[in-house]
């Protein structure tokens, strides 16, 4: 959410804020400027440990789900259309008053905003910085935007607006087809989201445990129900900074490369050194990355063996070994 969008919005009456009550704040990001808020109202709502920690940090009062009623919601809109409807399905459930919805053109503002002119009476938009931001008044009319959970190719469950919700994603099946037999007894799949991965390793002999470490804390409750094996345990948390209690005979995973809509293989670049400091000596490391992704210049200082053992047009599977420099 732009601030700018937000303070002109407030400053020139282009939608208000009641005097008293709570505020809830659904899905803001790491970076977003809530300082034109009341901070001691807010109450900043968010699956996303990144986002939970960075607003936590800050001295927000913050929760992963709703708890109470609100009197007013401000909607940071997501790309994903379907979660960005269930959040104002959401928002609307819990609030006894104004609703603000904020966004970027190429987040989809535009179409929600249509949408909603098809329900109820929408506030002049205010336009500034590439997105839009307007109001209306919470009414129960949204009971079909309601995130639903998914069935989908091998029983999985998958929640609006989680990775790879339609079905099992191309690159973690190729992935899975690649590993081999016997990958130790204690495995970690970073980024696990919805399970699928942890579902193969577990298919592997000899595992013992599975750590799935997953941000996105609805992509981890679908987990819940796809893994539960009792040797598998979940972990919310930023893959990039969680660490096991000991180190691990294998790091398995199909790291994200994209922050928001702009990509970012840096986040993948840091899932990578994240895994080389938790495995063992004698440790092993398996991905899948998008073909063009330079992964390979990040493997190399930190194991002393990288391979690439299968690939497509699209996707490579990479192997590491041994791990030759320990960050933790």
């Amino acid at each position: 959410m732009s601030a700018s969008r937000l303070t002109l919005a407030l400053d020139g009456g282009d939608v208000s804020l009641p005097e008293a009550g709570r505020i809830a704040v659904f899905g803001p990001r790491i970076g977003t400027d809530l300082s034109s808020l009341p901070k001691e109202r807010v109450r900043v709502l968010t699956g996303n440990k990144p986002d939970y920690d960075y607003f936590a940090g800050l001295g927000y009062d913050c929760d992963v789900l709703p708890n109470g009623r609100f009197s007013a919601s401000v909607i940071c809109l997501p790309r994903a259309k379907p979660l960005a409807r269930a959040l104002v399905a959401e928002a609307v459930a819990v609030t006894d008053g104004t609703v603000i919805v904020d966004g970027l053109k190429t987040d989809g503002i535009e179409s929600i905003l249509k949408d909603l002119r098809k329900r109820v009476e929408v506030s002049p938009p205010l336009s500034k910085a590439h997105g839009k931001l307007f109001m209306f008044q919470a009414q129960p009319v949204f009971d079909d935007w309601v995130a639903t959970s998914t069935q989908i190719e091998g029983g999985f469950i998958t929640l609006p607006g989680v990775f790879s919700a339609d079905g099992i994603d191309e690159g973690s099946r190729l992935l899975a087809e690649h590993l081999p037999d016997k990958l130790g007894k204690q495995v970690a799949d970073l980024g696990g989201g919805w399970g699928y991965l942890s579902a193969r390793i577990l298919e592997r002999d000899g595992v013992e445990a599975v750590h799935l470490v997953e941000a996105d804390h609805a992509a981890l409750e679908c987990a819940r129900q796809n893994v539960s094996d009792a040797r598998v345990q979940l972990h919310w948390a930023d893959a990039t900074v969680w660490q096991p209690e000991e180190k691990l005979d294998a790091v398995v995973m199909n790291p994200p490369f994209h922050t928001g809509r702009a990509a970012d293989p840096a986040l993948g670049r840091a899932f990578i050194a994240a895994a080389a400091a938790m495995l063992k000596p004698s440790g092993q490391l398996w991905l899948v990355a998008n073909r063009h992704l330079p992964y390979e210049r990040t493997l190399e200082p930190l194991f002393k063996v990288t391979d690439e053992v299968a690939g497509d047009r699209r996707f490579k599977i990479l192997q590491a070994q041994r791990p030759s420099r320990q960050k933790r």
